[in-house]
């Protein structure tokens, strides 16, 4: 898990720059700029996923509504894979590389029983 951790956050810093650079998405550009960052990443190639905003626009949850990995290991009958503290780190590292002021909460991960959705995380920007 450690050497995962690791891999992930330096994976997720080098894609969140790369997809600045090549869709001009500005650096510090808050919330709206991680909202279509995140439609840009790899995974929205393999897996389902939306991003919603709180009323007040004060807060962006974002949503994997299908994880292929997850999918997957329940189909072979294996147990869900752990992925919160990987994820924290992977989601943690990505936002911030798009604007260091933004916090990442996990709202859900697996192997978490949830009400829908394969993980929910949820973006604020710091003041």
């Amino acid at each position: 898990m450690e050497l995962d951790t690791r891999a992930w956050e330096r994976f997720a810093a080098s894609e969140a720059r790369r997809i600045m650079s090549t869709f001009a998405i500005p650096q510090a550009g808050g919330l709206e700029s991680l909202e279509r960052a995140l439609a840009l990443r790899m995974y929205a190639l393999i897996n389902q996923q939306h991003a919603e905003w709180s009323a007040d626009r004060r807060t962006l949850r974002f949503v994997m509504d299908r994880c292929r990995v997850q999918e997957t290991r329940r189909e072979k009958g294996i147990t869900p894979f752990p992925c919160r503290s990987v994820g924290a780190v992977e989601f943690t590292t990505f936002a911030h590389t798009i604007d260091p002021r933004i916090a990442t909460r996990c709202l859900h991960c697996p192997p978490e029983p949830n009400a829908g959705g394969a993980c929910t995380w949820e973006f604020a920007l710091e003041k």
